[in-house]
């Protein structure tokens, strides 16, 4: 009886991925069959960011690409620190503060160096 009662709990979230499930593959079968095809030379291409493909794909990227890539990802890193002790700065006192001060300072260190370096220089 009580198994019964908590399969029946479970029957809503059965429910929706059923009907997302049939929906899903009627916009599928839906596009496929009424769909307009017309397909040329351009549509058929590769997209290479709006040019036509010069060399071969796997060439050696500039350093400055992986740079500018950690670059970004230590400032997103930052502000996904920075919302959540922003909001909890009240409760957690000078030891939170004084360790984002000292988080905030690596990292502005690391971005001082990368551009003294010339990491941030595409010339």
């Amino acid at each position: 009886m009580a198994s019964s009662e908590f399969l029946l709990e479970y029957l809503p979230i059965l429910v929706f991925i059923a009907i997302a499930g049939v929906m899903s593959v009627a916009m599928v079968l839906g596009s496929i069959l009424v769909g307009v095809r017309n397909p040329d030379a351009d549509k058929l291409s590769a997209y290479e960011c709006g040019f036509d493909a010069f060399s071969d794909a796997r060439n050696k990227f500039d350093v400055r690409f992986y740079l500018v890539t950690l670059l970004f990802i230590i400032f997103d890193l930052e502000i996904a620190f920075l919302f959540p002790w922003a909001i909890t700065l009240g409760k957690i006192g000078a030891f939170g503060f004084w360790s984002m001060v000292i988080f905030l300072s690596v990292l502005t260190v690391g971005f001082i160096y990368e551009w003294k370096k010339g990491g941030l220089e595409w010339e």
